[in-house]
């Protein structure tokens, strides 16, 4: 217990990085995960097929890879950077990678979603001469968004998760990366292991109960 007073500071600051992480990433993998499903139901083959080829490669690579691309490859030998202070360009790599990857898992749970709603609504959007942007954007998506409440909090849940492999990125600045320090200088120790898992039950059981509730409160009755 006199390890945690003494390191607390510490961990706190590492646990807001991944908190930080969690709400950068999950606003792009949302954005980008809804124009990965836009692309998977298009009625242009091409946008299918370079979708459907998208979240099929990145659903069944390992993050720690997704993660290690971003900082040795697209960083170290093609020269992306968005800061020239390392710790700044590490955080937003990061975001990228994480970003990226979780949007594979965003578009599955929205395409689910799209598949709940009556193809009749589609045909009748297209008999008043709605475009499949329109429908889309109007009709489908605002459904399918209902649908899978519940899904998507997992997804994000899952992802709030995944930020404590950051380090992968070359971030160095999150909780477990903090925590691991600690233990080097101190030994093992749980009360500052219990710690942080008590901190991200703090965040992502809210989240799950919430949008178990939305998800209730919001459901379609068909």
């Amino acid at each position: 217990m006199d390890d945690l007073i003494k390191y607390a500071p510490d961990l706190a600051e590492g646990f807001l990085e991944n908190i930080k992480l969690s709400v950068m990433c999950a606003v792009f993998a949302l954005v980008l995960g809804t124009i990965l499903v836009s692309m998977r139901v298009s009625p242009t083959p091409v946008l299918r097929a370079v979708g459907t080829a998208y979240v099929n490669i990145v659903r069944n690579t390992p993050l720690t890879l997704v993660l290690a691309f971003s900082a040795l490859g697209l960083s170290d030998t093609i020269g992306v950077t968005f800061s020239q202070t390392p710790l700044v360009n590490s955080f937003w790599l990061v975001v990228m990678g994480l970003s990226v990857y979780t949007a594979a898992f965003v578009c599955e749970a929205l395409r689910a979603g799209i598949n709940t709603v009556p193809l009749g609504q589609a045909e009748a959007a297209r008999a008043i001469g709605l475009t499949f942007s329109q429908s889309l954007r109007m009709i489908i998506l605002p459904q399918a968004f209902r649908a899978v409440i519940a899904p998507l909090g997992s997804v994000i849940i899952a992802m709030i998760k995944n930020t404590t492999v950051a380090v992968a990125g070359g971030y160095l600045a999150e909780s477990a990366f903090v925590m691991k320090l600690v233990f080097d200088d101190t030994g093992v120790s749980i009360p500052i292991f219990l710690g942080i898992v008590v901190a991200f039950m703090a965040v992502t059981l809210p989240i799950g109960y919430f949008t178990g509730w939305l998800s209730r409160r919001l459901a379609v009755v068909r």
